[in-house]
């Protein structure tokens, strides 16, 4: 049983990467500087080109995640490519969010280990079904956001926290000092949002007297100058900038700048009305369920919800900025849930209770078809530069201008197939004299007047068709809206339609958003 669910975990996170495959800008960076490592190495001599030398973004972020994700990377593609598995850079994309969701996924598998000691198998097996039925973790858990290279270390904290036998009540001491040192690297290395979630921790550690004050201010210290140094020397060293603290640098122009309000700005209650909700959809309820029935549980929360307390004082929320705590809520949920199913079912409640937490599952289910179909349609940029480059693959000579919108929305440097670089265990395509150009700011007359260019991937086509000089090829479709196909007679005809077909009911409706033109003869 435990392999079992261990199992579903990583096909949950995988069957994600496989589905989407393509990536959005907030992912470019460590994805982009994941591709150059595996491609140039860390070498000075070819440092100028990294994609961030061109494209460096609003604020610097550390290489040390995209290092440890392109080193891990490497022998699996190595193996891969000698396989037969591994034949475009895309496939190489793939592995690469594949190892990356892999790592995620067994920081869940160590969270499910501590949930069925501390709870009971059976809460254990609960909390997998509620994780793997959610949409946003298991489909973001592959993808290189910072945020998800911070997941792993946060999760293995916290399973150093909880991972206990079934009646003990406290971690060993040194388990406290392990989970403070990830918790106190993490937030300087990859997310400092980390550190309202240390806080809490911290402040419960030392009142429940799981530790001792000196004891955390040494570990913390200890840790905390070890991250520094890593993280300057790494980071300094890549960007070649003296001294670069990335993190450090994120603070001082969100917070103390107030940067991050240009990005938009939401009440102080957002992250309880609305992320947290979309977080954990069915598991809300049943996470307040399981902390009013378990006095471990009310021990666990309180962490957390401090946390997103915390972290609302900012004016600029993300639901990313709070998904550390997802975890924790759903051995809340799942022990809620493992209440409900165990009501005896000869009775009219037991029946009731169990109807209701397999309907829960059920619901997180379905919301989670229905998002996962969204998903996978809007990344227009990924499918074009995927389309284009099937559609010209014979061709010599090829020089495209990909849009922004396109580079946006998933046109990656791993989708730039006919052109170098190459890893050694990747075959070449014959066709690899190809330039893929993301020259920002240029209009359609640059456009049209730069003889260069021979093909574009733009957001329009009508003004550059009516010159006379382009020629539509294909346009790309993104997803738009959901649009209700109710049966005829209306709301009331629901119930008559079979059940396997009311998903049916619910329509995805795309348009057009990018086109491919050809230079014409």
């Amino acid at each position: 049983m435990s392999f079992a669910m261990d199992l579903l975990l990583l096909a949950t996170s995988w069957s994600h990467v496989f589905l989407a495959p393509y990536t959005k800008v907030e992912e470019s960076f460590n994805l982009h500087a994941t591709h150059d490592v595996l491609m140039y190495g860390v070498g000075r001599d070819n440092l100028y080109k990294f994609d961030h030398n061109i494209f460096p973004g609003v604020v610097p972020r550390t290489f040390i995640g995209s290092i440890l994700l392109a080193w891990l990377t490497s022998p699996v593609a190595y193996v891969a490519g000698h396989w037969g598995l591994l034949s475009t850079k895309l496939d190489l994309q793939i592995t690469v969010r594949l190892v990356l969701a892999t790592l995620n996924a067994l920081g869940f598998m160590l969270i499910r280990r501590a949930v069925s000691r501390r709870f009971g198998r059976p809460t254990g097996l609960m909390y997998v079904l509620l994780t793997c039925s959610q949409f946003h973790l298991p489909f973001w858990m592959g993808r290189t956001l910072p945020n998800m290279f911070a997941l792993f270390p946060v999760n293995l904290a916290f399973y150093a926290l909880y991972n206990g036998a079934l009646q003990s009540q406290y971690p060993p001491r040194k388990n406290v000092d392990v989970a403070f040192a990830l918790l106190t690297f993490t937030a300087v290395v990859f997310r400092s949002e980390v550190v309202l979630l240390l806080a809490p921790l911290a402040i419960q550690a030392l009142l429940l007297q799981r530790t001792t004050f000196l004891r955390l201010i040494r570990i913390g210290f200890l840790s905390g100058l070890v991250s520094i140094a890593l993280t300057v020397i790494v980071d300094s060293y890549l960007w070649n900038q003296w001294p670069m603290w990335p993190e450090l640098y994120g603070i001082y122009f969100n917070v103390y700048e107030g940067k991050s309000s240009e990005w938009g700005t939401s009440p102080p209650y957002a992250y309880f009305v609305s992320h947290l909700p979309k977080l954990l959809l069915g598991s809300l309820p049943l996470a307040v369920l399981g902390t009013a029935l378990d006095s471990r549980v009310r021990t666990l929360i309180y962490p957390p919800v401090l946390f997103i307390g915390l972290i609302s004082s900012l004016g600029h929320k993300e639901w990313r900025f709070i998904v550390y705590v997802v975890p924790l809520f759903n051995i809340a949920a799942a022990r809620g849930a493992r209440w409900m199913v165990s009501r005896r079912k000869g009775s009219l409640f037991g029946r009731v209770m169990f109807i209701a937490a397999m309907g829960i599952l059920a619901l997180n289910c379905a919301i989670t078809i229905v998002s996962t179909r969204a998903s996978m349609a809007n990344y227009p940029g990924g499918s074009a530069l995927a389309t284009f480059n099937n559609q010209y693959a014979d061709q010599h000579a090829v020089h495209v201008h990909v849009s922004n919108l396109a580079a946006q929305t998933g046109a990656s440097l791993f989708l730039q197939s006919h052109s170098p670089p190459y890893v050694p265990s990747m075959p070449a395509p014959a066709t690899g004299d190809w330039v893929y150009n993301k020259t920002e700011g240029l209009s359609p007359r640059d456009l049209t007047t730069s003889t260069s260019l021979t093909h574009l991937i733009t957001e329009s086509s009508t003004e550059f068709v009516r010159t006379g000089r382009w020629k539509l090829v294909e346009s790309v479709q993104g997803f738009s809206r959901w649009r209700w196909n109710l049966p005829r007679g209306g709301i009331s005809k629901v119930l008559e339609v079979p059940l396997y077909q009311w998903l049916s009911m619910l329509e995805m409706k795309t348009d057009d958003q990018l086109y491919i033109l050809e230079r014409a003869k």
